[in-house]
């Protein structure tokens, strides 16, 4: 029998991988979008009578029958010090569909592209803007950036349930794929010399991708390259610096249609 090639035994590995991941939200808010949410499947539900009380509404949605505890023995596995206001709730990770689900569409959509960007704080904010500003999805590479997780999903705070979220193989070749596809691919650099206006002048109508990098040492050399161009945030003064999350936000804005 012939041996499998080592990158279809890689791809069988992940996929099963995947289909045995689950995560654990928390926290009323998360939980109570999560719940609400006919695209998330559910698995296990832990709240406190006072938390049941308050999520009455979205349990009954849910269709799971939660496991009542006593505050002081909350039996969820979560990190400590995780603030989960008495309720957690397993679930598997969304699935968005493919790089080309989210990008073919009409108008003028948007994307935001992340280069290793792994604090899951800054990816839950970066979805909140995404949402805020119409942004198709948010993505990252599959590895070296912010899986689901419980506190990603209370910073995003339910954009999470809402804003795709998208983890592909590579991101370089994403990147390639969205070119082909007729999108403008513009990646944030502090010395870049364009700002995101002059780049855009004129080409508002198209479809706009925008690159940012981990805060420190910001885009890969190989995600430069293969950008259409490298773009600044238009700051007043001799201020040049923003953190990623607050970077993404500022630079939707400027891109907006």
């Amino acid at each position: 029998m012939a041996k499998k090639p080592t990158w279809v035994v890689a791809k069988e590995r992940d996929k099963r991988a995947a289909a045995a991941e689950t995560l654990w939200l928390f926290g009323l808010h998360a939980v109570r979008d999560a719940l609400s949410n006919p695209r998330r499947e559910k698995l296990r539900l832990i709240v406190t009578k006072n938390a049941a009380d308050k999520l009455a509404d979205a349990i009954a949605a849910g269709g799971l029958e939660p496991e009542l505890v006593d505050p002081r023995k909350f039996n969820a596995p979560l990190d400590k010090g995780s603030v989960h206001q008495g309720a957690a709730l397993e679930v598997k990770p969304l699935d968005w569909g493919s790089l080309t689900d989210v990008a073919l569409g009409e108008g003028a959509p948007r994307l935001v592209l992340l280069d290793r960007v792994t604090d899951p704080h800054n990816v839950g904010a970066i979805l909140r803007s995404a949402e805020v500003f119409g942004a198709r999805a948010v993505i990252g590479p599959r590895h070296h950036s912010a899986p689901e997780t419980g506190a990603l999903a209370k910073t995003a705070s339910g954009a999470l349930e809402r804003q795709p979220y998208l983890r592909v193989r590579n991101l370089a070749d994403a990147i390639a794929e969205l070119q082909a596809m007729g999108w403008i691919v513009l990646g944030l650099a502090g010395e870049a010399e364009e700002t995101i206006e002059a780049a855009l002048e004129g080409r508002r109508d198209r479809a706009v991708a925008l690159v940012l990098g981990a805060e420190g040492p910001g885009l890969r050399q190989r995600t430069r390259e293969v950008c259409d161009g490298l773009v600044r945030i238009d700051f007043a003064g001799g201020f040049g610096s923003l953190n990623v999350s607050n970077a993404a936000a500022v630079a939707l804005y400027a891109a907006r249609p």
